[in-house]
């Protein structure tokens, strides 16, 4: 097929933190595909064919083959689309059939770490975001990093109090980093016994846990 798919991430939602080749393929896109608040953030170029995805995938994948006939196809993913986005069933639909390009972009969890000014090279990162709680991954080992993608049953009274049940110590530092890069971001730096006293956090949530 003589068009491709640009699957570009858009980062953890501000324009500051996105790079400047993810900006110029969006600008440029003939036909774009994304959430509606990606959408509304982006998706202003007049005559562009647009897509807004919602539950069903299929057809954002109907709409993205129809367009590749005629124009290149820019995906638009949250943070980076290397790490848990629209990017794997993309694959597994076209791969063998069109060229995929993928724009990097900055993770919510990356951008979690750095606010809390911590390395995150020997963290381990997880998802549970609509997944089911790994919990052999969650058992307390002294000097362990972990990085928590939240949802709202899995949030920030949650995850720390199965910590407590997987041995950690009530005094372990959690930061519960919300809405990161918009203007009413809050992180809060508390620690995992004092975290279920707290207001519950799961939108836009990144949890980092330091032992």
């Amino acid at each position: 097929m003589e068009h491709k798919i640009i699957v570009v991430g858009i980062g953890p939602g501000s324009k500051e933190y996105m790079i400047p080749a993810a900006i110029k393929a969006i600008e440029q896109a003939e036909a774009l595909v994304g959430s509606t608040r990606a959408m509304e953030q982006y998706g202003k170029k007049e005559g562009q064919n647009q897509f807004i995805i919602h539950a069903e995938l299929n057809r954002a994948m109907v709409f993205i083959r129809a367009q590749l006939a005629e124009r290149d196809v820019v995906v638009m993913v949250s943070g980076d689309p290397g790490y848990y986005s629209l990017l794997d069933a993309i694959q597994q639909i076209f791969e063998d059939e069109v060229k995929i390009e993928i724009i990097p972009g900055l993770s919510s969890m990356q951008v979690a770490f750095a606010k809390l000014g911590l390395p995150w090279h020997d963290a381990e990162l997880i998802s549970m975001h609509g997944r089911k709680p790994p919990g052999e991954r969650m058992v307390y080992q002294p000097g362990r990093v972990l990085g928590f993608l939240t949802d709202k049953k899995n949030n920030s009274k949650t995850i720390p109090a199965m910590l407590r049940k997987m041995g950690w110590p009530a005094r372990t530092m959690v930061g519960i980093c919300n809405r990161l890069s918009y203007p009413d971001e809050k992180i809060i730096i508390t620690t995992i016994g004092e975290a279920a006293k707290l207001e519950t956090v799961y939108l836009n949530c990144v949890l980092v846990v330091k032992s």
